[in-house]
């Protein structure tokens, strides 16, 4: 009886492929939609997320002239002048290209006295700071912070553009 029933059952016959598409198509088919998935959530990305513009050397430089104006009263005359010549110098470099880090105040306003980029009021603006800077840095002039307050609105004029408007 062992016998019969062996015979009677049949082996395991191995799984049957019933898909009508080949497995290449799916393969190439999950990478085409997963493919434009990501361009699609890359260039959302970007559209939504606007890179922030970069400031100018004006805009930089007007933000530091708001900062360090926080600190005139807290300062000495002394240091103050050191910082706003530094902002001043480093945005006449930047905006105009002008090695003026380098540089005492005497060469620079004769590398300048012939350039066109600056007016003359920017000239005699420019001329007024630099020559009140050396006073305090260098003759040791005992400024005050209302010396400081006038170095800094003559600085934020510079770079605004324009004569100092005296009240």
């Amino acid at each position: 009886m062992t016998l019969l029933l062996a015979e009677s059952t049949n082996d395991i016959v191995p799984p049957v492929n019933y898909s009508l598409v080949p497995p290449w198509m799916i393969f190439v088919a999950s990478l085409l939609v997963l493919t434009i998935l990501g361009l699609t959530v890359w260039y959302g990305r970007k559209l939504f997320h606007k890179e922030k513009p970069i400031p100018t050397p004006r805009e930089r430089t007007l933000v530091a002239l708001v900062e360090i104006e926080k600190e005139v009263e807290r300062i000495n005359p002394y240091q103050f002048s050191i910082r706003v010549s530094d902002i001043l110098r480093r945005y006449v470099m930047e905006q105009f290209d002008l090695p003026m880090t380098r540089q005492t105040s005497v060469e620079f306003l004769n590398a300048i006295g012939s350039a066109a980029n600056f007016s003359d009021d920017e000239k005699t603006l420019l001329a007024d700071f630099l020559n009140r800077c050396d006073l305090i840095k260098f003759a040791r002039y005992e400024a005050t912070s209302a010396d400081s307050r006038l170095l800094l609105d003559e600085a934020r004029q510079f770079v605004k553009g324009g004569a100092l408007v005296t009240a």
